[in-house]
């Protein structure tokens, strides 16, 4: 089991991720529209613009989805269950942890998980 130390430094790396992860979306948002009122010159210019929109539009859905992982984990540490593997509720690794503070599953879950996916 994590102490509450431990627990607490978690809680406040989320947070700190959480804080980084809104400012990231809420600049790529004006970006992308700031680009869209932009007059785009010539075929050259609209299509780098267009590459560019579509890759800031993979990085948002990312972010969003691990702004989606962090509130999760948060409400965990709320209820208790913060580092408690979803599948096999084992403990989640503190290594594990550190390494992806949101993890949802212990390493082997995790494998059983992706290969059940695909």
């Amino acid at each position: 089991m994590l102490t509450q130390t431990e627990l607490d430094a978690f809680q406040n790396k989320l947070l700190d991720r959480r804080v980084q992860i809104e400012k990231n979306l809420t600049g790529t948002t004006l970006e992308l529209d700031q680009m869209r009122l932009q007059e785009l010159n010539d075929e050259g210019d609209f299509a780098a613009a267009v590459v560019e929109t579509v890759v800031d539009s993979a990085i948002l859905v990312q972010q969003r989805k691990e702004l989606n992982e962090i509130e999760l984990a948060l409400d965990k540490i709320k209820k208790g269950i913060f580092g408690i593997c979803e599948m096999c509720e084992e403990p989640i690794g503190y290594k594990r942890l550190e390494v992806k503070n949101f993890a949802r599953f212990c390493i082997t879950c995790r494998e059983i998980n992706e290969k059940e996916q695909h």
